[in-house]
């Protein structure tokens, strides 16, 4: 099955027994939202994770960034929740832009488990393709699927203060958040030196899809100096969306620094740049 799956695609797969669909609607401004969207109404079989506990640890103010990655234990506890085991395929959806089911998406990928797509144009587009909208909340077996952490995926902020200038950094957010302008959510505004801005959004076209992988590929070689390559963003949220975006398009993706810029500022000694 592709990383990226149509409404179409999904609808025709429902009956299968070993699917497993992750609702991952969230809004930073109320993160009881999407809990509130999904119990009104959501896709079939869909289970409800929330990225503040089920894709996040907690936070340790001034130690760690919003979103800060969860513990082996605590993926494991994630899988048996979901139900996942090896024989299992993995649908993740969002309110709209991917970038919640994209963290969802790489976090089972760095679990070792593979079958897992996101579905293209999130719920907004489910609701216009299907009239298969339920709000019953789906009967879910303990999952068996032993972790197989990637842990070369990461990089951790002292690697990357020590080696800035070897890697290709890509930041995530918004351009004005990236040159230190209109920051409203993290208390210290600028980007890691030598980033390159790369908002996430603009992986999608007008209508929320993402875009043919060979525009996504011309997209990040342009963006490229030839380094390896690092995602980063506020939390580690939306560095997911780019990493992914150049897995699909065939380019290595590289690392992920998880704690991202609200990390990053903990430590007063990181260099920025505005």
């Amino acid at each position: 099955m592709s990383s990226i799956i149509s409404a179409e695609e999904l609808e025709n797969i429902l009956d299968n027994p070993n699917l497993i669909i992750l609702d991952c609607r969230y809004n930073l401004a109320n993160p009881l939202e999407g809990i509130e969207l999904y119990q009104h109404g959501h896709i079939p079989k869909a289970q409800f994770i929330h990225p503040d506990t089920d894709l996040s640890s907690k936070i340790i103010p001034g130690e760690t960034g919003r979103h800060p990655f969860p513990s082996e234990q605590q993926l494991q506890t994630l899988i048996e929740k979901i139900g996942l085991n090896a024989d299992s395929q993995v649908v993740c959806y969002d309110a709209s832009n991917g970038a919640i089911a994209a963290r969802a998406w790489w976090i089972l990928k760095f679990c070792g488990f593979d079958h897992v797509s996101i579905l293209d144009g999130g719920w907004p587009v489910w609701t216009k393709t299907s009239n298969q909208i339920t709000q019953k909340i789906p009967p879910v077996a303990a999952g068996h699927f032993i972790i197989r952490p990637r842990t070369d995926w990461l990089i951790d902020a002292d690697r990357l203060h020590d080696e800035l200038g070897a890697h290709c950094i890509f930041d995530a957010r918004a351009n004005d958040r990236y040159h230190g302008k209109n920051e409203t959510i993290d208390p210290v505004a600028g980007h890691i030196p030598t980033a390159e801005s790369a908002p996430f959004a603009y992986n999608l076209d007008g209508q929320g899809f993402f875009l043919p992988l060979e525009q996504l590929k011309k997209r990040f070689e342009a963006l490229s100096n030839g380094k390896p390559a690092v995602h980063y963003c506020g939390s580690g949220i939306t560095a997911c969306h780019n990493w992914f975006a150049m897995y699909e398009a065939g380019l290595n993706p590289g690392k992920l620094y998880s704690g991202s810029w609200s990390h990053w500022i903990t430590d007063p000694n990181r260099p920025i740049e505005l």
